[in-house]
C-alpha cells in the first residue's frame, strides 16, 4: 500500500468513493464523464498549499482509499495551525483490514510535521460505527459541531 497525493486522473475514482455511501449518493453526482465542478475543485484543492488530498492505493494501482487533509492557521493558540480531516472514504471491499487506520496515522504524522497541535475532524451523526472509529484512534467528542448549509 501507498498513500500519495492524488492527481487529476484520481478525481473520478475519488468521485466515486465519495459517493458509495447511503450520505454520499445525497450530496455527489457520480457520472463519467464527471460534472466540470470537480475537476475544478480538484485543481483549487493542487494551487492551495494547505490542502494534502490524499489516496491510498494498492499493489496493483487500485485506489482504496482518500482523505483531505487540510491546513489552517489562526491566531488562537499563540499563531496555531490546526489540521482538519476530511472526506475520509475506504472502498466497502476493503473496509475492516486496516486501511483507515493506516490513512489516519499518516494523516496524523503529517499534521505533526506540519507544525499542527491540533488534528480535528466532524462526523455525521449518522454514522455511529465512524465515530466509534475515531474514539479508538484517540479521537475525543469535545465539542458540540454545527453547520449552516448554504444555498447557492
Amino acid at each position: 500500500m501507498e498513500i500519495r497525493k492524488a492527481t487529476k486522473e484520481d478525481v473520478p475514482k475519488i468521485v466515486a468513493l465519495l459517493a458509495d455511501d447511503k450520505l454520499g449518493k445525497q450530496r455527489e453526482h457520480f457520472s463519467l464523464p464527471l460534472p466540470q465542478e470537480y475537476g475544478e475543485a480538484f485543481e483549487r484543492i493542487h494551487r492551495d498549499p494547505n490542502q494534502e488530498l490524499m489516496v491510498i492505493e494498492d499493489h496493483r494501482g487500485q485506489i482504496t482509499g482518500t482523505l483531505q487533509l487540510s491546513f489552517i492557521p489562526y491566531l488562537t493558540y499563540r499563531g496555531g495551525i490546526r489540521a482538519q480531516i476530511e472526506a475520509v472514504r475506504i472502498h466497502k471491499e476493503h473496509r475492516g483490514k486496516g486501511l483507515g487506520r493506516k490513512l489516519f496515522e499518516w494523516a496524523i504524522h503529517r499534521a505533526k510535521e506540519r507544525g499542527a497541535h491540533l488534528v480535528q475532524l466532524t462526523t455525521d451523526k449518522k454514522r455511529p460505527e465512524a465515530l466509534q472509529f475515531y474514539e479508538q484512534l484517540g479521537f475525543t467528542a469535545s465539542h458540540e459541531g454545527m453547520k449552516l448549509h448554504l444555498s447557492t
